[in-house]
């Protein structure tokens, strides 16, 4: 039976509890063996018992403590321990507000018993730190006093898309991971994920729910902006390197870094139609074998620097066999063949398996087939796929007995100890999880310290040398694509047409801004890569950038292009969140540029030469659209004649 020792309320306690008994229980440490012999130092009196327990003994190795705490915990706590829930604030998902919901927070920690949230609030460095020690200190005042695990999503780029990335608070502004790719520079990566990591770190955060090794192999598909691009053995270097700078060493995680969750195990870029997994339409991946093995080499450099996580992905593979067995059809947080049989004993990872958000939950007919009437609301947010028709119960057993570790984005912990009581799931196989999660903590040091200095944290996430750093990567970054007539660098002095750029920043620059192309010496357009909203009344659907890729007659972006070009030399801007077509861009561009991510300001510095474009494509550029209709969503570059090929760049 764990041991039941009786709760004290802590709210208002020191983050150390210090005690003579640390020194004075020689029994303690009289059985400590020579390779758990830590230096003697304060400990946290977590269960608040009084005496010093071998897991709040910072002597002790990680592996004795994990044990000691284990044999404590009640299987109400274990299977609390399996959920990766949001801490709440105004709304469900937890984006809107500035502070968590104090009573709901204590709820799910208390009564859900759960140790591991997802933050999605975006405030002032102080402000989260704040928030962050605020939910820590609940949490220290449970029965065990267990620390929390806090993740997040990426935070240090411009796109935000929901479920997906988060952007605010004050973190450094970096390039979008596709343009990281495009620099190619795998030291700048790793610096990327050092100075992430001390962000993260100063504001409470220790998990990173990233990066993407995903391949982007389906142009249309809206998640490539979070990729480093098509090519396998590129992906697998740089995600590596951002793996390793973001955990602090390239043999795993260490005490001040950030555990990286790399996902999404796998196949997830070749989505048919570019429709993506979080919607019942983009429920299935079509790969074959060649292409298969293409997308699990991309995870090869995260595993070799021991990533402390893997996200699986959410669609069902077809096409695919493994040991000449054909894959189960269902998602593959449920696929014992991916979790177990190949990531775990082909691959030998070691680590947790975090799954992917709302895998278990129900997907009624607004989830599946919604309407304007009734369009997918939150509550109705599901990605259950091929195991639809299972009880939530039997689909908590299935993805425990596949492999899976934790659950993301749900706090159902009651439905996974009836699975156990139903003997569903063994407690072997609970125990198992649990110890990857509790590892993961104890090798962050959140036993001995989860709090953070909340005014310091102003001045980690506001470093004036971390922001030029970023600074720089947006302008190296960028893709000059076509020059004619050497017409970079803008000088000074001239008049210049604008079109969704900073007039303000081309004053200060020493050009004249005019309201007509027809009075300008040049025109600077600034344009997305086009996209359709196919899908308006699904949730996700209706966030994404779905569709075609070309520009057409009556879309703004592209009548701004022809105003501008038909009366003086223009300069078009592109940023690709996906491989855009510029077949009938090109011959009305002298400077064709594409972006992932930069400022105007950056952009400004590449035109008039103060800043040199470096970047190369991460992917080809296709020239029509029935190109893009023809190729194979899963093999990387293969659409006919593309109009600029991976690594273009001038």
């Amino acid at each position: 039976m764990p041991e039941q020792t009786r709760a004290t309320n802590s709210m208002t306690s020191m983050p150390f509890r210090l005690t003579a008994l640390a020194l004075a229980i020689s029994a303690i440490v009289s059985n400590m063996s020579s390779a758990d012999a830590r230096p003697a130092k304060a400990y946290r009196d977590l269960n608040h018992n009084g005496r010093l327990d071998p897991y709040e003994d910072g002597r002790r190795s990680d592996e004795v403590r994990i044990e000691d705490l284990l044999r404590r915990m009640t299987l109400e706590e274990k299977v609390g321990t399996m959920m990766h829930a949001t801490l709440p604030s105004r709304d469900p998902l937890g984006h809107e507000g500035d502070s968590y919901d104090p009573k709901e927070t204590a709820r799910l920690i208390n009564e859900a018993k759960v140790t591991s949230f997802i933050t999605r609030l975006a405030v002032a460095p102080d402000a989260m730190a704040r928030q962050n020690n605020a939910a820590q200190r609940v949490a220290e005042g449970s029965r065990l006093g267990i620390p929390l695990t806090i993740s997040t999503d990426p935070r240090n780029h411009f796109q935000a898309v929901f479920g997906a990335s988060t952007r605010g608070g004050g973190f450094s502004l970096w390039p979008e991971t596709l343009g990281l790719a495009a620099i190619g520079d795998l030291s700048l990566v790793r610096r990327f994920g050092e100075i992430a990591r001390r962000e993260y770190r100063a504001t409470g955060i220790h998990m990173a729910l990233s990066p993407q090794a995903d391949l982007a192999t389906e142009p249309r598909w809206p998640r490539t902006t979070a990729t480093f691009g098509s090519d396998p053995a590129a992906v697998s270097r740089l995600v590596g390197a951002y793996v390793a700078g973001f955990q602090g060493s390239d043999t795993g995680l260490t005490r001040d870094g950030v555990a990286t969750v790399v996902k999404h195990w796998v196949g997830y870029g070749a989505q048919p139609d570019g429709f993506d997994g979080h919607n019942y339409y983009g429920r299935i991946a079509r790969l074959g074998n060649a292409t298969f093995a293409q997308h699990v080499a991309a995870f090869d450099g995260a595993l070799a620097v021991r990533t402390a996580g893997i996200m699986p992905t959410y669609p069902i593979l077809t096409g695919v066999s493994l040991d000449g067995k054909p894959l189960e059809p269902v998602g593959a947080g449920f696929n014992r063949q991916l979790l177990t049989d190949l990531l775990r004993g082909q691959k030998g990872f070691r680590g947790l398996v975090l799954s992917d958000w709302a895998v278990t939950n129900d997907c009624p007919v607004t989830c599946s087939a919604p309407t304007a009437d009734k369009p997918q609301g939150i509550d109705a947010i599901a990605v259950p796929w091929g195991v639809e028709t299972l009880s939530k119960e039997d689909r908590f057993a299935k993805g425990v007995n596949a492999g899976i570790d934790q659950f993301g984005g749900v706090a159902d912990s009651a439905i996974l100890l009836a699975a156990y009581k139903a003997g569903k799931v063994p407690l072997s196989r609970i125990d198992e999880s649990v110890r990857r999660v509790l590892r993961i903590k104890f090798q962050l040091g959140l036993f001995e310290n989860p709090y953070v200095d909340e005014a310091a944290a102003l001045n980690v996430v506001g470093d004036a040398g971390a922001r030029a750093e970023a600074e720089k990567a947006q302008r190296r970054a960028q893709v000059l694509l076509e020059n004619r007539q050497n017409l970079l660098p803008f000088v000074a002095g001239r008049k210049v047409w604008l079109y969704k750029i900073d007039a303000a920043e081309a004053w200060a620059r020493g050009f004249t801004v005019v309201d007509d192309p027809a009075q300008a010496d040049l025109a600077i357009v600034r344009v997305d890569a086009p996209f359709e909203t196919l899908h308006p009344h699904h949730f996700f659907g209706s966030r994404q950038n779905e569709g075609r890729l070309d520009f057409r007659d009556g879309q703004p972006d592209f009548e701004a292009i022809k105003r501008a070009s038909a009366r003086v030399p223009t300069a078009v801007v592109i940023n690709l969140d996906r491989p855009a077509i510029l077949t009938n861009v090109r011959d009305k561009a002298h400077v064709l540029l594409a972006t992932f991510g930069a400022s105007d300001a950056a952009v400004y510095d590449v035109l008039t030469g103060k800043a040199r474009p470096e970047g190369k494509l991460p992917f080809e550029l296709p020239s029509s659209m029935s190109a893009v209709e023809s190729q194979d969503p899963a093999a990387p570059d293969d659409s006919v004649a593309p109009l600029y090929p991976r690594g273009a760049g001038l």
